[in-house]
């Protein structure tokens, strides 16, 4: 096979009567496609659902992960705010946390509306936790004191130096979820992590299926008072949803410390949770749970593509057309292009895909484990 630098997964994953990820209105979030409005479920939405998850595949089980926190308030509350809950003064607390703000978040972070919500990792946080502690012993109870020297420790080259020393010299400084996520620090440029894993929106192979869910809500203390005490209405939608991912992976390896292992692991789970781990709000009137009704991984070393292109034309709402329609599009970009993928399928339909090795879930993440020792030999 060749170098597997990119490993390419699709999904087909249907949901019926959800509303899986709303825009500003509360509407399901949609995308015009191919003269067609489609239901979408946005990356964003996706890729939190997959950081998050707690499920016997999450990262967060994988030996060697380490947490990753997104906040306006890791100065707050992970830092400044865990000494609080030790004996110092809080006036010398208080003169340190503007300048631990402005370290963080920038010159403009001493107040929360001008923070930019930022992925730091539990390494990072102990860091800058001890280094407020050391200069919170150092004031000796003398706030003014505290604030110049946090100033000077700011400022100062011996900071972004040893920050910087730290995060080369500790494994995964940013925690796992930086690592593949990525992350964007503007205050800070070297804190700036490539994200290897690309996520593309979900959308339905055929033209939406909305509907309009009117509920009413019943006082059970109005006693024989009749009617409703709440009338609402909230859209719900049902749809089979084409999914597409891309893993940079010797870029995944390098912010893993090019352990080839590791990244295997990683991949392993991660498979298991685009597979398994569902978006979508309202879980207590919806219970949007669903899995992959069709899976294909491929390795290759040539830049990947999508197959939307297969559902431009939308398709019946069924798993087995879409089957066929994305194989027929694959065979076709097969014919023109020949660029030598190998290819694992996993579907819940029968249907034999070009040129590759069918099995179940695990037997795709079993494989997916592999590629990262075939990119480091």
């Amino acid at each position: 096979m060749t170098i597997p630098r990119f490993l390419q997964i699709h999904t087909l994953s249907p949901y019926t009567g959800a509303l899986l990820n709303r825009d500003d209105s509360g509407l399901a979030k949609r995308l015009p496609y191919g003269g067609a409005l489609r239901t979408r479920v946005s990356s964003q939405c996706l890729k939190r659902h997959w950081r998050t998850a707690t499920d016997p595949h999450a990262l967060s089980e994988i030996d060697g992960a380490t947490e990753s926190i997104r906040s306006r308030e890791l100065v707050t509350k992970r830092v400044i705010g865990e000494l609080r809950e030790e004996e110092f003064p809080d006036d010398v607390l208080n003169a340190l946390e503007p300048e631990f703000q402005m370290a963080v978040y920038g010159d403009k972070g001493t107040t929360k509306f001008n923070r930019q919500t930022l992925l730091f990792g539990e390494p990072e946080l102990r860091w800058l936790k001890e280094q407020a502690r050391t200069l919170a012993i150092e004031a000796a109870g003398d706030a003014e004191s505290a604030q110049k020297a946090a100033g000077e420790w700011r400022k100062g080259k011996e900071f972004k130096a040893t920050i910087k020393a730290m995060r080369e010299q500790t494994a995964l400084p940013a925690g796992l979820a930086a690592a593949l996520f990525g992350r964007m620090v503007t205050s800070d440029t070297e804190a700036n992590i490539t994200a290897p894993l690309h996520v593309a929106h979900a959308f339905t192979v055929h033209a939406e299926e909305p509907e309009s869910d009117y509920f009413t809500a019943v006082d059970d203390l109005s006693g024989d008072e009749p009617g409703a005490d709440t009338i609402q209405e909230t859209e719900l939608t049902s749809g089979l949803f084409y999914g597409y991912v891309v893993v940079d992976i010797p870029g995944l390896m390098a912010n893993l410390g090019d352990d080839a292992e590791f990244a295997g692991q990683v991949l392993h789970n991660l498979v298991y949770l685009i597979a398994e781990v569902s978006p979508g709000a309202k879980l207590g009137s919806t219970a949007p749970y669903g899995r992959a009704s069709f899976m294909l991984l491929e390795g290759g070393d040539r830049q990947p593509r999508s197959l939307a292109e297969a559902f431009r034309s939308p398709c019946e709402p069924h798993v087995s057309p879409a089957v066929n329609a994305l194989v027929e599009h694959l065979q076709q970009l097969d014919t023109v292009y020949a660029t030598g993928e190998t290819r694992r399928a996993m579907s819940l339909v029968p249907k034999d895909v070009p040129n590759t090795q069918a099995g179940s879930l695990a037997d795709l993440a079993a494989w997916a484990q592999g590629l990262p020792k075939v990119v480091a030999s």
